[in-house]
């Protein structure tokens, strides 16, 4: 089972609801961020402008190097439903994980000393309809959350709808495989292999 988020960024407007939903759904402190939002862009010369927004959480890899490198087991992969995880208990704050994510989704509370990251809202997991929280508040509909390996799950049919020419994965430096899928068009942009982001106004 391969539980993770596809993210239709030719609808993505940038609005930030999902990270405003993550941080409401999660109780996240100030200043820390489970699913922030990026600008990649603007690209080209004017009149030929192109420009997206690109959002960053937990890729859910299918070789994550946070569980590789955590002494500990804390970070640990769900068997039941493929999902990436850090158990609190166990974590001692040294922040291995961190060094083992090249995607920067990971971040240690000052206050805890655990690593946090995106769940994908795991704690909804026995809900009849899981879904997390940043797919269901999406006013734009470009958040589609399922399983990979299942090809009548939204996830899956919609890298169906959208077609293999335009499904696209963070550049892996390190065989993790990522499993996130990014769908961008042409039509709205050129989908740019190592973009330089920018940071948005924080929430």
């Amino acid at each position: 089972m391969r539980n993770c988020l596809v993210i239709d960024l030719d609808r993505c407007s940038g609005c930030d609801s999902c990270t405003a939903a993550c941080k409401h759904e999660n109780s996240i402190d100030l200043g820390v961020y489970y699913n922030p939002v990026f600008t990649v862009g603007p690209m080209g010369t004017f009149p030929d402008i192109e420009m997206y927004w690109l959002p960053m959480q937990c890729q859910q890899c299918e070789n994550p190097g946070c569980i590789e490198v955590c002494p500990t087991g804390a970070s640990y992969r769900d068997e039941e439903s493929g999902v990436v995880l850090v158990n609190a208990d166990d974590c001692i704050g040294c922040e291995s994980c961190l060094t083992g994510c090249p995607f920067n989704a990971r971040m240690l509370n000052k206050n805890t000393n655990v690593v946090e990251k995106c769940t994908l809202c795991f704690h909804r997991k026995n809900d009849e309809n899981w879904e997390p929280a940043c797919v269901h508040n999406c006013c734009c509909g470009a958040r589609i959350f399922g399983d990979l390996d299942d090809p009548e799950s939204a996830a899956s049919k919609a890298i169906a709808a959208a077609g293999e020419e335009n499904c696209h994965r963070l550049t892996d430096p390190g065989d993790l495989r990522p499993a996130t899928v990014y769908i961008l068009s042409p039509k709205t942009a050129t989908w740019q292999e190592s973009p330089e982001l920018m940071t948005r106004l924080a929430l």
